[in-house]
C-alpha cells in the first residue's frame, strides 16, 4: 500500500497541482473556468494593470484539454469522487474515497474489496517517493484519495467510526502528509501543542499517530521529522531527511489573506512545495507530488470571492516553484481543477473595472428592475442572499469577508457541473488534447511515467529535443522518472 516520501501541502514528480475551498461545508477544489479568468484580472490589478491582459504561468503550458468531472451517479461531483478519478483513473461515486462504484456509499462492509490502487501506489511500487501538500485537512477528501479507502469522506477521525460495523478504518489511521488536520491525529489526552487544547475530535483510540508515524520511519532506517509550526518548517534540512510529516493546523490551514507568517505560524503552498520537492528529488528512481490549494474551494463556498481569488494567486506561486525546480524533459507538470463552482463574472462593465466592484456603465435599457447596483461577481447559490436585495453601494466589498451576492439561499454553496481546464507540459504531455473524462488524467501519467498498468513495455519518446542525442530524443529512462500533479485543493504535505 502507499508509503507516502513526503506529505505536505504540496505535490511531487509528476507534479500535479488543483485548487480547493473551505471548511464546515463539504470542502471542494473548486478552480473552474470563472475562477481562472477572475483570479488572473486580479492578478494584473494587483500588478497595476487593468488586469485582462494577464496570463497564469500555467496557462502557457503547450498541452490543454477539457475534464469531464462527473460523478458515476452524480451530474454535479463532489470531491472525493473526482480525487478518486484523478489520482486511481478509474471513475467513481459521490462521497466514495479510493473505491469502485459498486460501494455504497456510508456502509462499510460494502467496501471491502473494492479498493482501488492509485498512482501514489503505482510510483512506490516502482521505487518512486512520493509526496502530498495540502491546505485542507490532510484527511479532507482530495489529499485523502492519495492514500485511503473509505465508505464515507468524513470518517476522517475515530470520533467519525466509532458507531460504524464492519471494521473500516478511520483516514487519519490510513495517512500521513504536509497539511492541516492535527486533531485527528492525537490521542484525546494531549494537548495540541499549538493550541493548548484537546478538540472534541482528537482520537478516542489513545494512539498518538504522530508518533505512530515517527516511529515507523525509524524503524524502517528512514530519517524523519514532524513539525507542525513555520520555524520548524524552514529548519528542516532536506538533505538530512527521508520523510517529512508536517501538520500545521488542527483543522484547516489558514487562508493566504490571513495566514501568520511569523515563526508561530506556518507556511505557505509555494513553501511547502519547494520543500516537498528538495526532499523528494534525491531519490534516484523519480517521484510523484500531489500538491492541493484546497482553500479555493472552501472560499467559494461560503461565497468568500476574495479569499477564493487570493488562493487562486497564490496557487501560481506553487507551480512556478516547481518549474523553478523541475526539467520538462524529464519532469510532467500536470494542473488541474476536480470540479467547478457557480461562479460568474457579470455585466458589460469597463475593462479595468475593479474585480471586486460594481458593474459600471450600465446601459439604460438594461438597469436592475429594483434600482440598486450589482456586482462584477455572483454566486447561483449560497450563504450570502439576501431578500430584499443589499445595496451594494454601501457596503465594503474588499473586506476579505464580505460574501459576494448568491442567487437562492444555501447554507453554502454547491460545486458546478462544467468542464474544467487539464494543463500539462513535459513528457507525454501532448496527450492531453480535446474533452476527456477526469480519469484520464491517472492514466496519462502513469503512461508517461511507465509505471502501474503501464509498466511493461516501457518505451516512450519525449516530445522535447536536448542536446544528448542526435535525433532529438531523450532515452526513456530518464525523460520518465517525475511527474507532478497541481490541483486547486487545499493541501497538507507529507514527504516519506
Amino acid at each position: 500500500m502507499y508509503n507516502p516520501d513526503c506529505v505536505h501541502q504540496g505535490r511531487i514528480q509528476g507534479l500535479a497541482l488543483e485548487g480547493a475551498e473551505r471548511g464546515s461545508p463539504p470542502p471542494r477544489d473548486g478552480m473552474g473556468p470563472t475562477t481562472v479568468t477572475a483570479a488572473r484580472i486580479l492578478k494584473g490589478q494587483l500588478a497595476g494593470q487593468p488586469g485582462e491582459e494577464s496570463v497564469f504561468n500555467f496557462e502557457k503550458f503547450p498541452n490543454v484539454a477539457l475534464s469531464k468531472t462527473y460523478n458515476v451517479d452524480r451530474q454535479t461531483p463532489d470531491s472525493a469522487g473526482t480525487a478518486t478519478a484523478i489520482l486511481t483513473g478509474v471513475k467513481t461515486n459521490y462521497f466514495l474515497v479510493g473505491l469502485d462504484p459498486r460501494t455504497t456509499a456510508l456502509d462499510c462492509e460494502s467496501q471491502h474489496g473494492r479498493e482501488l490502487e492509485t498512482i501514489l501506489d503505482w510510483a512506490h511500487d516502482a521505487g518512486k517517493k512520493t509526496g502530498v501538500v495540502t491546505t485542507a485537512r490532510i484527511t479532507h477528501a482530495t489529499p485523502a484519495a492519495a492514500y485511503a479507502h473509505s465508505a464515507d469522506r468524513y470518517w476522517e477521525g475515530d470520533v467519525d467510526t466509532q458507531d460504524i460495523t464492519g471494521g473500516c478504518r478511520d483516514i487519519a489511521q490510513q495517512l500521513v502528509l504536509f497539511g492541516g488536520g492535527r486533531r485527528y491525529f492525537l490521542p484525546n489526552t494531549t494537548l495540541d501543542p499549538e493550541y493548548s487544547n484537546i478538540d472534541k475530535n482528537h482520537r478516542l483510540d489513545g494512539r498518538n499517530l504522530i508518533e505512530d508515524w515517527k516511529k515507523g520511519r525509524l524503524s524502517d532506517g528512514k530519517r524523519a521529522e514532524f513539525v507542525w509550526n513555520k520555524k520548524q518548517f524552514e529548519n528542516l534540512d532536506a538533505s538530512k531527511l527521508d520523510s517529512i510529516m508536517g501538520l500545521f493546523e488542527p483543522n484547516h490551514m489558514q487562508y493566504e489573506l490571513e495566514r501568520n507568517k511569523n515563526d508561530t505560524g506556518e507556511p505557505s503552498l509555494a513553501e511547502m512545495t519547494r520543500k516537498a520537492l528538495q526532499v523528494l528529488q534525491k531519490g534516484s528512481e523519480g517521484y510523484f507530488l500531489l500538491v492541493e490549494g484546497a482553500r479555493i474551494d472552501h472560499g467559494h463556498h461560503d461565497n468568500l470571492a476574495k479569499k477564493a481569488l487570493y488562493e487562486t494567486v497564490e496557487m501560481e506561486k506553487a507551480v512556478q516553484v516547481a518549474l523553478e525546480l523541475t526539467n520538462q524533459e524529464d519532469t510532467m507538470i500536470v494542473v488541474t481543477a476536480d470540479h467547478s463552482h457557480p461562479f460568474d463574472i457579470t455585466g458589460y462593465q469597463y475593462r479595468g473595472t475593479d474585480i471586486f466592484g460594481l458593474v459600471s456603465p450600465v446601459d439604460p435599457t438594461e438597469d436592475t428592475t429594483d434600482g440598486k447596483p450589482y456586482s462584477v461577481l455572483y454566486y447561483a447559490n449560497g450563504p450570502s442572499y439576501k431578500e430584499p436585495r443589499v445595496d451594494l453601494s454601501k457596503e465594503d466589498m474588499h473586506d476579505n469577508n464580505f460574501a459576494f451576492p448568491s442567487g437562492v439561499p444555501m447554507p453554502w454553496e454547491s460545486h458546478g457541473g462544467e468542464d474544467v481546464a487539464i494543463y500539462a507540459q513535459g513528457p507525454m504531455s501532448h496527450l492531453f488534447h480535446g474533452v476527456q473524462e477526469q480519469n484520464y488524467i491517472a492514466h496519462v501519467m502513469a503512461y508517461s511515467a511507465c509505471i502501474g498498468p503501464y509498466k511493461q513495455p516501457c518505451e516512450r519518446m519525449s516530445p522535447y529535443p536536448t542536446t544528448a542525442s542526435a535525433d532529438g530524443l531523450s532515452a526513456h529512462a530518464h525523460i520518465l522518472t517525475a511527474s507532478l500533479l497541481i490541483i486547486n485543493f487545499i493541501i497538507n504535505v507529507i514527504v516519506q
